[in-house]
């Protein structure tokens, strides 16, 4: 069974109200001598306090307005449901490049329905953006319906990517990079993948890819991209998940992903 309109409509006011305002605790709250506040997978691999604060101002509003959903966040919160929504939220979406006071970062929201992204919204508010999407119905940019752009000939793409932050798999993937390199127009490297994917969907990039991205990386960003007519996907039939996410106008979607398959891009 499909959700109904009205509570699309529910989900879709409480995403862009939580990406709204975590982003603006982000942009406006940021302390002057913001440091790392703890690492992951590695030691470049940072948590900075805005990103926990972050995620305590979304999990708060959403668990109050909805006790009974699922949420799924990149700071560790992990909490069954029983009303068959989930939110997939990343809080901070390139902390590096917020870390630095660089623009390339976002708030990504998520909503996903029996295991279906159907809600999108990605506040990137240092470039005073707000991307969103609903399943059928468009992907938007502050209200302007975007699209993705016509695929170019191959070597005139422009090419997104990431890298991962544990040293021996960037090696592989900068081997990857060094041979797709020469084939394509060029290449950009933005540190956020929500943003990245956005970017897909407003025309900015011709395609991005990457290897190891996490739900809460790609759930609202791959529903934006797919709403503004880009494909989606990994490896050839499957869909976008850690191994490989892709998205691409059609056309360029396919030979980037015969390229990336050839490559081996999907493993480290």
């Amino acid at each position: 069974m499909s959700p109904s309109a009205e509570l699309l409509d529910e989900l879709l006011t409480l995403a862009t109200e939580a990406a709204s305002r975590a982003g603006a605790l982000l942009l406006d709250g940021r302390p002057a001598d913001l440091g790392v506040a703890a690492t992951k997978s590695s030691p470049v691999d940072v948590v900075t306090e805005m990103d926990l604060a972050s995620e305590k101002l979304v999990l708060e509003l959403i668990g109050g307005r909805r006790p009974e959903d699922g949420y799924l966040g990149e700071e560790g919160t992990d909490q069954p449901g029983t009303s068959g929504v989930r939110w997939v939220v990343d809080p901070l979406d390139g902390t590096v490049n917020y870390l630095y006071g660089l623009p390339g970062w976002a708030v990504s929201v998520g909503v996903e329905w029996q295991g279906e992204a159907v809600v999108g919204v990605v506040a990137a508010p240092a470039r005073g953006e707000l991307f969103h999407a609903v399943r059928g119905g468009g992907a938007f940019l502050n209200g302007r319906r975007i699209s993705c752009r016509p695929a170019p000939p191959w070597g005139q793409a422009l090419v997104g990517t990431g890298f991962n932050y544990v040293q021996q798999v960037r090696v592989r993937q900068a081997g990857i990079l060094h041979a797709l390199m020469p084939e394509v127009r060029d290449i950009r490297r933005g540190g956020a993948a929500a943003v990245d994917l956005c970017d897909v969907a407003a025309g900015r990039l011709d395609a991005y890819y990457e290897r190891g991205l996490q739900p809460w990386d790609r759930s609202a960003g791959v529903l934006i991209a797919e709403e503004a007519g880009a494909r989606t996907g990994s490896r050839p039939g499957l869909p976008a998940d850690g191994d490989l996410t892709l998205a691409a106008s059609p056309g360029t979607f396919e030979q980037l992903q015969t390229r990336l398959e050839a490559l081996g891009a999907w493993h480290d």
